[in-house]
This record gives structure tokens, C-alpha cells and sequence, in this order.
């Protein structure tokens, strides 16, 4: 049986890098004192946000793909450096930029979070000032779950249509001049949201598509090995029991602070 702590070097061995230059993902050796995050020149520049409270997977689960698009740069953006906690208040991400270190982007990804974290973010005006003046020069200005609520706070999504965590479909509809969709990811102009959570995956592997090829992104998804075959059917809210909606809810409102 082969030891755990043997993948990474499988991972080095001839096979698996022929494997990798035919799948268009070159192996690189690491660049002496490059500092984590730093754009390399040679691709999209790509920020995901950080605020109080946001759901782990919106931001993770995204950069996890996005940091295998070949020469790209994944920094995580707060107001300021250092850990952001989660809405469980269990995890913290570390932020290695503020705000003001961001620079121009490439590419924008902006997390949802729980009510507390969500409410917080779409009144910060900080916040919303940075993401619209970041967006005058992103080409892709992307959110996962909730955080299509904070776009459309900030004035970004007037009459587009957009997706959004289901239970917050019909507060975004009614508050703001948005079309809901309900799909995984929505594609409007230069502005893509995910649904919920783990459809950030699925918008991420779209995001891979339009900074590459479909090849490119066929090849991370079998690089991350993403081939979802969850235990149970329950993952439609528009298949869903009320009762079973109720409990959803409950379950996060009980884990989160």
C-alpha cells in the first residue's frame, strides 16, 4: 500500500508530468523568493475577497481550481492582512493583501457568508467602494452564494440576471433590479454568480473555460478530481420538502455565530 506522504512524489515522477504538459499544465519549479500570491506576469490576476462571517467553501472551493490555471495568481483580499473568520467562527482563512495592496485584477470572486456576515458586508461601505472601483478594470467579476447580494448592493448587477443562494432568491429579486435565475452559475456581460456554496465549484471550472480553453478546464477538473457523486438527492431546493427546507436553514442558523 502506498504511503500517504508518497503522493506528492508520484505527482513528480515522468508520467505524471508528460501527463501534465499534454493536459496544457506545464509543471513549474518553484521561483525563488516568490512570496505567496504574487502575480507571476504570465497570467490573469485573480482576487477572491474576504469579509467577516463568509462561508468557507465560497472562497476555497474556487481558489482550490482557479490556482491551476497555468501562470495565474490567487490572492486572498481583506480590509486587512492577516485571518478572516468564517461564519462558524471555527476557521480562518489568512488574507495576504488589504485592500489597498490589491492592485488591479484580473479576475474578482466575491464569497457569500450568513446573514450576519452577508448584512455586514452589503452595508460596508469600504467595501462596496473598493469591489466597484476593482470592477472599472477586472475582465471577470465573479461571487458565490450570497455574495451576488453584495455585487448588487454595490450597484453592480442593475438589470442582469443573476443566481444567488436559494433562500435569498426572493430577497434579491425584491431589493435590488435583478432577474433571479435559478441555475448554478449566470452568465451576464462580464459578471458570473454562483449559487450556493458548492455550485462555486461548477462556476469555477467555467472560469477556467473562458481565461483558457475547454480543454484546459477539463483537465483541472480531472486534476482536483471533481466528479460529484453525493450520497443523497437532495442538493435541488426546488425538489426539496418544505420541512426539509426548514432544516436546512435551521442547521445553518444553529452553526454559525
Amino acid at each position: 500500500m502506498t504511503p500517504p506522504t508518497a503522493r506528492r512524489t508520484l505527482l513528480r515522477g515522468t508520467a505524471a508530468t508528460a501527463a501534465l504538459a499534454t493536459a496544457g499544465l506545464t509543471a513549474q519549479a518553484p521561483t525563488a523568493h516568490a512570496a505567496p500570491g504574487r502575480p507571476t506576469g504570465r497570467g490573469p490576476r485573480i482576487g477572491i475577497l474576504l469579509y467577516d462571517g463568509y462561508s468557507l467553501l465560497d472562497p476555497t472551493g474556487p481558489a482550490e481550481i482557479l490556482a491551476r490555471v497555468p501562470g495565474a495568481s490567487v490572492t486572498m483580499v481583506a480590509e486587512r492582512r492577516g485571518p478572516v473568520r468564517t461564519d462558524t467562527g471555527d476557521v480562518a482563512v489568512v488574507a495576504e493583501r488589504s485592500l489597498a495592496e490589491a492592485g488591479r485584477l484580473d479576475v474578482l470572486l466575491v464569497p457569500g457568508a450568513g446573514n450576519r456576515g452577508t448584512i455586514g458586508a452589503m452595508g460596508n461601505q469600504t467595501l462596496l467602494r473598493w469591489i466597484r472601483a476593482t470592477d472599472r478594470h477586472t475582465r471577470l467579476t465573479t461571487s458565490v452564494c450570497t455574495g451576488s447580494l453584495v455585487l448588487a448592493a454595490a450597484g453592480l448587477l442593475d438589470g442582469r440576471r443573476a443566481t444567488t443562494y436559494w433562500a435569498s432568491a426572493e430577497y434579491l429579486e425584491k431589493t435590488f433590479d435583478v432577474t433571479y435565475v435559478p441555475e448554478r452559475f449566470v452568465e451576464s456581460g462580464k459578471f458570473i454568480t454562483a449559487a450556493g456554496v458548492s455550485a462555486g465549484l461548477d462556476m469555477a471550472l467555467h472560469l477556467v473555460a473562458r481565461l483558457t480553453d475547454d480543454d484546459t478546464a477539463r483537465a483541472v477538473q480531472l486534476a482536483v478530481e471533481y466528479d460529484p457523486r453525493p450520497p443523497f438527492h437532495a442538493g435541488d431546493w426546488r425538489r426539496a420538502s418544505a420541512e426539509l427546507k426548514a432544516r436546512a436553514l435551521k442547521l445553518l442558523e444553529d452553526s454559525q455565530v
